[in-house]
């Protein structure tokens, strides 16, 4: 006798679940009065409760990492006041500790950087000829004298001479100007007058130029109302000649005959035939009441073949019906025997449960005893 395992026995009830989905499929797919072309309903619904569970799932997780960001936040930002606050104290402390204990004045290099030295030192120069004042020295320049105020006070004069002067020029220069000013207006007199008289000759000559023009449209205008009306003329000479053969040709007359092609008797001209006759009517009638029959005969085959595939599905939909309830009785006996295997093995682990809480349950008491004796000793 085997023994069933619990992996054999899961196994079998998944390939059993697989089998009877199978089956419930089938049962759905080829049932002719209640399936659904194109989908599963069923499915399409577990898959949506699936999604909503999935989104409700992701939902919580996104809120727990939020609350665990905002908290990660605030110790940041507790943890930054905190070393901004500790920076800040120390700051002070150095600050403290260099006014009290590292004043300037008690620094072996204060000489070099004492802010008052330049004032305790003597000028850099006490007259242009001073004696520190050497080249390399950069202490004195072209313009930077002692008389200073002197020297400008000339050179302020010499710029006013230097402007009279130019102003007398700026004079001259105006009077040059005014006097090409007055020729160049002359010339442009003498030039306007000149263009004056070219334009009167030029109008006289427009004037005489236009009459010959219009005289020349006037004799087109002539030419073209003749060449008009001998053209209306001509017009109602062919329409005429048009009307008079139409009324004599075979047209309007509705000869039957004009119809006939050069192709053969079978064919005719479309726009000289005036209809069929009444052979050919009867004849289309006759081939009409033909197609009727045999229509009506067709139908009442379809009708019949229909029949036949009614009486087929409604034997196999029995059929089915039939194999499915076998199988639903050997699913529900499959399951009998499951759940009796089940309860054993539920019944058995119950019981190693049990043993294994017992010997847990007195292993801590006797280790609680051990370390109080060590405790008291």
């Amino acid at each position: 006798m085997e023994v069933a395992m619990v992996k054999d026995l899961q196994q079998d009830a998944s390939l059993e679940k697989r089998r009877y989905m199978e089956l419930c499929r089938q049962g759905r797919v080829f049932n002719a009065r209640n399936r659904i072309i194109g989908g599963d309903t069923q499915a399409w619904d577990v898959q949506v409760h699936d999604r909503k569970i999935k989104e409700a799932t992701e939902k919580a997780r996104h809120e727990t990492f939020a609350a665990d960001m905002k908290h990660n936040d605030k110790v940041i930002c507790i943890l930054h006041d905190r070393e901004r606050r500790d920076r800040k104290q120390l700051c002070r402390a150095i600050n403290d500790f260099q006014q009290s204990f590292q004043k300037p004045e008690t620094r072996r290099e204060f000489d070099l950087s004492d802010p008052l030295a330049l004032k305790k030192d003597l000028p850099a120069r006490v007259s242009d000829n001073d004696m520190r004042n050497t080249i390399s020295g950069m202490q004195k320049f072209m313009g930077e004298d002692l008389n200073f105020h002197e020297r400008k006070r000339f050179q302020q004069e010499q710029n006013r001479e230097w402007s009279l002067q130019q102003h007398r020029e700026w004079e001259r220069a105006r009077a040059d100007h005014k006097l090409a000013e007055d020729f160049h207006t002359q010339t442009r007199l003498k030039f306007d007058e000149t263009a004056r008289d070219l334009q009167k000759l030029e109008g006289l000559t427009r004037k005489e130029v236009c009459a010959a023009v219009k005289e020349f449209n006037k004799n087109q205008v002539m030419e073209l109302a003749e060449r008009k009306r001998q053209e209306k003329q001509k017009e109602q000479e062919d329409n005429m000649t048009e009307i008079t053969n139409l009324l004599h040709g075979d047209l309007l007359s509705e000869n039957p005959q004009q119809a006939a092609s050069s192709f053969g008797p079978h064919r005719v001209v479309p726009d000289r035939w005036k209809g069929m006759s009444k052979e050919q009517l009867e004849e289309i009638r006759f081939t009409q009441k033909q197609q009727i029959q045999e229509k009506l005969r067709l139908q009442e085959e379809e009708c019949q073949h229909n029949m036949d595939w009614d009486r087929r599905k409604i034997q196999k939909a029995r059929a089915s019906l039939l194999h499915e309830r076998q199988q639903q009785r050997l699913q529900r006996e499959l399951r009998r025997a499951l759940d009796c295997s089940n309860l054993s093995l539920a019944k058995e682990q119950h019981l190693r449960k049990k043993q294994m809480d017992e010997a847990s349950t007195s292993q801590p008491t006797e280790d609680y005893f051990s370390q109080f004796n060590t405790r008291s000793r």
